[in-house]
Order: structure tokens, then C-alpha cells, then sequence
């Protein structure tokens, strides 16, 4: 049976100006979407094991400069090796195709002629002052916008940005990242 990705985002207590190591960053909330379910979910930290089984059983873990930020930050939870889950990252396929990094909101605006909810510094923000319900729906605002632009990407084969002469184009190729028949092999890491 082939295997179908997640969509995930998660938000953290800290800042890189306060820890360079993302390990250290801690997480507040993390937010997916399971295409095998259609189904939304929200993890407050004391949580975050709910979310092992669905890393675990997906095929592509989908989200939006995840290598670098999402993951590293998540693995002081997971029990096993973060690095052995099978990923697709945007921001890294884009800055393949680009040669540089482009933010989430640009891209979305620019495709979806939508705007993200907030930024990661007022998610921080809504965690000092204790505003778990905003600082949930920000969270899964985000991981909802990636999902839109995934499935735009899918079903058109190009996504969209701004530079200086108006809206430009980015072909891209990600129906090998819906569904997979190399489907991810991650060792289970608990009893499930």
C-alpha cells in the first residue's frame, strides 16, 4: 500500500538570537495535516509524542524550510533519528531551482494571493503571553498555506514569486513527493 505525506510546521520559545543550536530552541506547538486522513492536528509540546506515528508512517514529510529550522528543532523529542525520515523541503527545492531563498509568505502571496497570519516572532510572542489559542491557529494557519501551495505545485507544475519585473515563475516537479513506492522506511522508534 503506498504511503501518503504529512504537512507539518511548529513553532518554538526561543529565538536563534537567544540559542544558535536549533536543539535548543524548544517548541511551543507543532501543527500537521495527514493527507491519508485529511485531517488536521495541533501538539502542544507536553504532546509532541502524538506526533511521532504520523512522521513515522508518512511517506514524504512535507513542509517549508523544515531540513533546516523544523526538524533540527524537533529532534531533542524524537527518540529516534529525525534525519532517517524522508522529507521534501520547498524552500530548499526552490532555492535549488532559484540559487537563493525566497520567504513563505512571498511565495504564497505571489501563487495563492494569500498572506500567512502572522511571523515566527509574534508566535514566540504568543507563547510568553501565554495565548495558546492564537498561537495554535498561527501554527496551523501555516502548515494549512503550505499544504495549498504543495497541492498548487502539484496539480500546475510551477509556483509563483515577486522580483523586479512582477510575477515570475518557478517550474517545479513534486508528484514524486505525493505518493512514493519507496514510501519511508523509518525504524519505529515506539510501539505503535
Amino acid at each position: 500500500m503506498k504511503k501518503q505525506p504529512i504537512v507539518i510546521d511548529l513553532e518554538t520559545k526561543h529565538t536563534f538570537r537567544e540559542f544558535k543550536d536549533p536543539a535548543k530552541l524548544g517548541i511551543t506547538v507543532a501543527a500537521a495535516y495527514d493527507y491519508s486522513t485529511d485531517k488536521n492536528y495541533v501538539f502542544v509540546e507536553k504532546e509532541i509524542n502524538l506526533l511521532f506515528p504520523l512522521l513515522e508512517k508518512a511517506s514524504y514529510v512535507v513542509g517549508y524550510n523544515i531540513d533546516s529550522f523544523d526538524l533540527p528543532v524537533f529532534q531533542p523529542y524524537y527518540p529516534g533519528k529525525i534525519d532517517q525520515i524522508a522529507t521534501f523541503d520547498i524552500l530548499s527545492d526552490i532555492k535549488k531551482i532559484l540559487g537563493r531563498r525566497l520567504a513563505l509568505n512571498d511565495v504564497i502571496k505571489a501563487t495563492l494571493q494569500k498572506a500567512k497570519t502572522g511571523h515566527g516572532l509574534q508566535a514566540i510572542s504568543y507563547y510568553k503571553e501565554g495565548k495558546w489559542d492564537e498561537l495554535k491557529k498561527y501554527c496551523l494557519d501555516d502548515v494549512l498555506l503550505t499544504k495549498e501551495l504543495f497541492d498548487f505545485g502539484l496539480k500546475h507544475g510551477e509556483i509563483y514569486y515577486l522580483d523586479e519585473r512582477g510575477r515570475a515563475t518557478i517550474k517545479v516537479d513534486w508528484t514524486k513527493y505525493f505518493e512514493s513506492e519507496n514510501a519511508n522506511n523509518v525504524p519505529m522508534t515506539l510501539p505503535f
